[in-house]
Parts: structure tokens; sequence; C-alpha cells
């Protein structure tokens, strides 16, 4: 089918610098917590990322198209104003990312993005695959430091990049590198007979902490990092997605009293990476990826 085209008087073109923090407070506003400090890594890495819909020179709309160096993409932030939907713009802007990430991406390069359930065959009608499912649950932060799990900045960065990369379709180091170096982020991982097991990362939200990374070899390993960083936020909000494919991590939320609040569709277009998701215990970002 033909990619909708959004009506007379609206465009879609580049998002400037200065509209950056209105994205963020739309996310915020719709609930979505962001990290305090997710868009402004991605903005860093990938200024192209960012696309806004505008009626004529008002923003009213916006979203982003991240690269990871072409050799991955990620449909992330997609917003349209309250007040500007059911006129087909969320359409037009949806198809213009896909197209516009398409053209900057190596040719097999595929596509990932986490959608509401709802929305699933509307981006399966825009060639996207349902994977599996990835679910947010929510709670008040309770954990007990294990002696085992050390401070991931004490880890060589090669190491954590390696444990990274096995578990996401491309190499994102710099990505990773600026996760890791956030403000108000908290990192910790286990190292066994010298290999690393696990890694897991918190990062301050809007509200409270959320998980993410979590990558850990087995179930004990990845609950003794959570149990570690729980303690470190302890009292806090915190939340976490998880694989529901997971059902080793699905157990550890549930271990922590944790709440199903909400969920996300994981979609590919161009292929499902082969990808040993029974080792991700918490998604990294439903916006980057």
């Amino acid at each position: 089918m033909p990619t909708p085209q959004p009506p007379g008087g609206f465009a879609i073109t580049p998002l400037q610098a200065d509209e950056v923090p209105t994205l963020r407070e739309w996310a915020r506003d719709e609930g979505w917590n962001p990290g305090l400090h997710d868009i402004d890594i991605a903005w860093r890495l990938d200024p192209d990322a960012f696309l806004a819909l505008r009626q004529e020179n008002e923003l009213v709309g916006g979203g982003t198209i991240f690269s990871h160096h072409g050799g991955f993409g990620f449909m992330g932030l997609f917003i349209v104003r309250p007040e500007m939907r059911g006129k087909g713009l969320g359409t037009a802007l949806w198809f213009h990312r896909r197209d516009a990430l398409l053209a900057r991406l190596s040719p097999n390069a595929s596509i990932g993005m986490d959608g509401v359930f709802d929305m699933v065959p509307f981006y399966q009608r825009g060639g996207f695959e349902l994977a599996y499912r990835d679910l947010r649950f929510d709670g008040i932060a309770s954990g007990e430091p294990d002696p085992t799990v050390i401070d991931a900045e004490t880890v060589s960065f090669a190491q954590l990049d390696a444990l990274d990369t096995q578990h996401f379709p491309t190499s994102r180091s710099e990505f990773l590198r600026s996760w890791l170096a956030a403000p108000g982020t908290n990192s910790a991982a286990v190292i066994e007979d010298g290999i690393l097991m696990g890694f897991g990362v918190t990062r301050a939200c809007e509200q409270g902490h959320r998980f993410g990374p979590v990558i850990a070899m087995n179930g004990d390993v990845a609950l003794r990092i959570v149990s570690t960083l729980m303690h470190r936020v302890e009292g806090q909000p915190v939340q976490i997605d998880v694989p529901e494919i997971n059902e080793a991590g699905l157990a550890i939320a549930q271990r922590f009293d944790m709440t199903e609040s909400f969920g996300c569709a994981r979609m590919y277009l161009g292929g499902i990476p082969n990808l040993e998701i029974g080792n991700v215990y918490g998604v990294t970002s439903f916006e980057f990826g």
C-alpha cells in the first residue's frame, strides 16, 4: 500500500535541539516514566533519530528512529498530542518513521519496536512480525546485597560489551558506555572463574528507578544482581520490563512482590534476530531497544 502522507498543513521534519525537552515532557505526561537521561543520550549519539510532526511551525507530534551504526534500527518514542489524535496523523508519522529508518540502515538490517498490544495488527500491516511480549512490573525496592555481586564499573568494559552484544542484534558499544555512565545509574555484575556471568543496571527515572538491561547466564545470577540493585535503591519505586518467554525472569519479579502493570509486543521488520532471550531478565528500554 502507498505510504500515508500527512494532510495539508502538516509536515514531518527533523526535531530541533530545543524541542527535545518537549518530547521528554510528553512522554512523562503519558505515564511512560522515561529515564532522566535516556533521551539526552539518544540525542547525543544519534540526533538524526528524532523526527517532528508539525502544523505550520507548531510541534504536534514526534518520534525516534534510532540507528545502531546502521546494523540495527529501533522505532522508539512515538507520540501525537492528545487533541490531535484521530486525524490520521499518527499513521502518517509511523509509516514515515519506518521508511526513514529503513533508508538509514544497511540493506539486510532489521528494525525492532515495542508496541502496545492493541496495535499489533496495525504494525503487522506495516510489515512487522510479533516475536514475544515484554511485561512491565512495578514495585517498591527491597533487597539484600549479595557478597558475590560487584560493581559493574570495576569490570572491564570489553567484557560488559561482549556479553551485551551476545544478547542484542548488533554491537552498541557507544550507547552502552553512555548508558552506564549516566548520572543516577547503578550497575552490578557477577564474575565466576574470570567469566562475566551477568550484569544489571538501574537508572533514575521521572519516578523512582527502572532496571535495564539485566543480562544473566542463569536465574540464580540474575536474582543476585536484582537483589543487590534493589538494596541500593531501597524503598523507592522500581520498574522492570521482562520478556514474557523468560519464566525465570517473571518469577524474580514476583519474588520481589512486583505487580504487572503494562506490556508491549516486541516486533521486528526484516526478520526476528536469533538471540538468547532466556538470558534477558530486564529489557534495556522500550524506547531505544
